[in-house]
């Protein structure tokens, strides 16, 4: 044979081979998988399609599953975001908020201690409108002994005698008493109701935390905010004796003078300011 009778044999083979064999035929042939040798796949896949199919079907009560048409799951609800509405129906505090807090608690410290050796002393409140000491404003730190402070000074004077007699019992357990408001005039108590209606959204539900000036026990020097949260729990557990009476279920930094109290012991908590009587009636 020669060479140009060989190339023909060679052509004419592979000719023959590409009529033999069918088009698609050769990819299942590199799996070495032939006609009495099944893919061992094909009956999982059959299988899984036949689950999703039953998924797919009507629910017992008659609707169509939701995952018929897309086959795939039901869309879940997403994570509430920080912003979203708290458990008690008032919005989280944001990260940044919480971070800032945590900032200042750390540096406001070692401000005021600045602060005082240079004769000043910082405010805890933040852009009130030029609202100053003379209108109630609370420097940081103050206590319930210091008598240059408006807030503290125009305080009742049983309130603010009960007051010091049990801040020096705390003081023997080593618990210091903190005032963060205590006395504030009309226009601080005005001020502070119209930041809690933008807040809170309304007027009604404003006047579950702020009063208005007509009615907020601050204004008439009958009431005190203090801290920190040990001071409120010491209080809270044996102000009775001095009179000295938390009043609100959602305020435990509040205080009031009940006398009574001492004998009887303290009242029953209004659950918020909204529904004190004393409020209600504009009294």
């Amino acid at each position: 044979m020669t060479r140009t009778e060989a190339a023909d044999a060679r052509t004419q083979t592979a000719a023959d081979r590409g009529r033999a064999e069918p088009r698609g035929s050769r990819p299942a042939d590199r799996r070495g998988l032939t006609a009495d040798r099944p893919d061992p796949t094909a009956d999982h896949r059959g299988q899984a399609a036949d689950h999703r199919g039953q998924a797919a079907g009507p629910l017992a009560d008659g609707s169509a599953d939701p995952r018929a048409r897309t086959g795939s799951r039901p869309d879940r609800p997403r994570q509430q975001s920080q912003d979203a509405p708290g458990r008690a129906g008032r919005p989280a505090v944001p990260l940044v908020h919480r971070v800032r807090g945590r900032a200042a608690a750390a540096v406001l410290p070692a401000l005021d201690a600045v602060a005082r050796v240079l004769g000043y002393r910082l405010l805890r409140i933040r852009d009130r409108g030029g609202l100053g000491l003379e209108d109630g404003a609370i420097p940081y730190g103050t206590s319930v002994f210091d008598d240059d402070v408006p807030g503290v000074a125009n305080l009742d004077a049983p309130l603010l005698a009960a007051l010091r007699r049990a801040a020096t019992d705390a003081a023997a357990d080593g618990v210091a008493f903190t005032v963060n408001s205590g006395w504030r005039n009309a226009d601080y108590q005005r001020r502070l109701r119209r930041e809690a209606v933008a807040h809170h959204g309304s007027e009604e539900a404003a006047a579950r935390w702020v009063s208005t000036p007509e009615t907020s026990p601050h204004v008439a020097g009958l009431a005190v905010d203090l801290g920190p949260a040990a001071a409120q729990a010491w209080l809270d557990a044996r102000g009775a004796a001095y009179g000295l009476c938390r009043i609100y279920g959602n305020e435990p930094w509040h205080f009031e003078l009940r006398p009574e109290a001492a004998v009887h012991g303290r009242p029953p908590l209004y659950p918020t300011p909204a529904d004190d009587p004393r409020h209600r009636a504009g009294t």
